[in-house]
């Protein structure tokens, strides 16, 4: 495989300014604290978008200002918090009326936006959160599924073809615990994504943008644009597994930059 051997450059570093804040005051303390944006970054990304179309990628880090939190950042992520969290991802999945609390913010309307304008080529989301789709993103795969729908193909019995019927998740949840009372689910290691099944001309087109994401648990799709030689950015708070792979990238909240930045 050939990587990327372009020299990483960090961006986000005072001096500089911050871009109007997308974050509601009543979720701020749950959204990591992000570095000050220099010109110089917004410009680099402002002219990285407009030359392409993009293959984007985006994780946990996309939702926090939805209030719901990541995985990994320092002092609120769910790795580092240890008193009560605004919202669990545990408890997202499985609360249809924690759900219905949580919409898109700025960061997914913008990617949306910028669909309908053509300039996103696909989305790849690690999030279960159906941020996007209710955003209205149509391009989209979603690598761990969604937690408001669940779906797939029953085996064939008796002759009959598969019904293909798509249900709520937490319909889908109690009928499966109505049919199987003795069950107990076990899980060992993290189950691999189903990125492998994602086809080579979602990304092969397209230059990349990864936002939210450490690419801690998903890496596949961005090793392939790699491959390809195609160019990437990526857009975190924190560090990634990528981060000696990409052109360049900006540590600040996806929301704050995206909101910003005109793709034309």
């Amino acid at each position: 495989m050939q990587l990327l051997r372009r020299p990483l450059t960090l961006c986000g570093a005072a001096p500089g300014r911050r871009a109007t804040s997308s974050v509601p005051a009543s979720i701020q303390r749950f959204v990591p604290a992000s570095s000050t944006i220099n010109a110089h970054a917004l410009e680099r990304l402002q002219a990285f978008f407009r030359a392409t179309r993009l293959f984007v990628i985006t994780g946990a880090g996309l939702s926090t200002e939805s209030g719901i939190p990541d995985y990994r950042s320092d002092g609120v992520g769910l790795y580092a918090r240890k008193d009560r969290r605004h919202m669990q991802h545990a408890e997202y999945i499985c609360s249809a009326q924690s759900r219905q609390l949580y919409w898109p913010n700025s960061a997914h309307l913008a990617l949306q936006q910028w669909e309908e304008q053509g300039k996103v080529h696909w989305l790849v989301t690690q999030n279960v959160d159906a941020l996007h789709s209710k955003a209205g993103h149509q391009g989209l795969t979603e690598l761990h599924g969604c937690a408001h729908r669940m779906g797939g193909s029953c085996p064939p019995r008796d002759f009959r073809p598969c019904c293909g019927a798509m249900s709520a998740g937490e319909v889908l949840q109690k009928r499966f615990a109505a049919l199987n009372p003795g069950w107990v689910a076990q899980a060992g290691g993290v189950a691999p994504d189903r990125d492998t099944s994602l086809r080579t001309n979602r990304s092969s087109t397209s230059d990349s943008i990864i936002a939210g994401s450490s690419l801690q648990v998903v890496q596949r799709p961005y090793l392939f644009t790699a491959d390809q030689k195609s160019p990437a950015a990526i857009l975190n708070n924190g560090p990634t597994r990528a981060d000696h792979l990409a052109e360049f990238r900006v540590r600040a909240r996806c929301g704050e930059v995206l909101s910003v930045i005109q793709p034309h």
